[in-house]
């Protein structure tokens, strides 16, 4: 049974029912991934960004008794921000080829075509099922990231510790846990505002103005994701050089998500970018033990990124695709073969 769920107010015993529906889907399709933890998942379900929404369905097995609710097999949610709707799918191996993922998708195609919306992007993880399950529904591939993986247990620390004092003179870095100070924030802006015209995909928006970068940065620590940031800062005028983002979740909190690195253009060529990311990991050592790994991603085209990550030691892991279709194609499809 497919039906409407709110992760705000649902039950314990549903929420930690999704938490093993989750880690048995990481554990068939992501096996070197970690498990997630059950401490703020209902926060990271349900907490949205101002002028966004996130409507969520569950599938349920038959309960063993009439008082008591089936476990979860399978989830669906949909994110309405700008012009399109970004799903999320989650179908329990025990459930799969039984037709339960089509549903899920037609049930938030449908509510997506209702609330007007004309397309739906999704995340597919390369070398897993979903990708020949979207492409069988008419999603088309539009953007492709490489995500890599680094393994702090093999840091040379002392190598990373030179890498971060070589940035060129007149600048300096600053680590700022939890994000940047309330006085660097509109100079955090302008420099991400810099690069919006680069292609790094269209579901996981970055923010370029002060207020919404606010907003961000409140939704991460109400989502139990805590933010890290480290700042080049040019001496002369003040200005955000370069910058760099972690974020540390509290649902996994053993792999941390690096989020945007930027360095201003006239910034380029001072050795900026190895030097923040390499002192972002030396700050993270002691600020959050119990990280083993940190994971980026980043655009294949972004050769100079992808070189400084291989300098520090993460390694590529796998593709990481957004798929995209028209939402009136999806919906006709759907509804002619239910």
């Amino acid at each position: 049974m497919v039906r409407e769920w709110n992760p705000r107010n649902a039950s314990s015993d549903e929420i930690t029912s999704m938490l093993d529906a989750l880690n048995a889907v990481l554990a068939a399709d992501l096996p070197q991934d970690p498990p997630w933890r059950e401490i703020s998942l209902r926060e990271y379900l349900s907490e949205v960004m101002p002028g966004e929404r996130r409507i969520s369905w569950i599938a349920e097995a038959e309960p063993a008794t009439d008082d008591a609710s089936g476990p979860i097999m399978g989830h669906v949610n949909v994110l309405l921000l700008g012009g399109i709707g970004v799903l999320e799918v989650l179908v329990h191996p025990a459930a799969r080829r039984t037709g339960l993922g089509r549903e899920l998708v037609r049930v938030a195609a449908r509510r997506v075509w209702d609330e007007g919306f004309q397309s739906i992007g999704v995340e597919v993880v390369g070398d897993t099922p979903a990708v020949g399950f979207y492409e069988s529904l008419g999603f088309a591939r539009e953007y492709v990231e490489t995500r890599s993986v680094l393994d702090l247990n093999a840091v040379g620390w002392s190598a990373l510790a030179e890498m971060a004092t070589g940035v060129s003179a007149g600048y300096h870095l600053e680590f700022c846990p939890g994000g940047p100070p309330d006085d660097l924030i509109e100079a955090y802006a302008r420099a991400k505002a810099e690069v919006r015209d680069v292609d790094d995909g269209e579901l996981r928006p970055s923010s370029y103005d002060p207020e919404r970068l606010r907003a961000s940065l409140d939704t991460l620590h109400r989502r139990g994701m805590k933010p890290y940031i480290v700042l080049a800062l040019h001496e002369q005028t003040g200005e955000v050089a370069g910058l760099t983002e972690v974020v540390v979740p509290a649902q996994h909190p053993t792999r941390a998500d690096q989020y945007d690195t930027i360095v201003v253009r006239d910034h380029r060529g001072y050795g900026i970018d190895r030097a923040i990311k390499s002192r972002m990991l030396l700050e993270l050592r002691s600020a959050e033990p119990e990280l083993a790994e940190v994971q980026t991603w980043n655009a294949q085209a972004n050769e100079a990124m992808l070189k400084v990550n291989a300098e520090l030691g993460y390694r590529p892991d796998r593709e990481w695709c957004e798929y995209s279709v028209d939402v009136a194609e999806l919906v006709h499809r759907l509804d002619a073969h239910r």
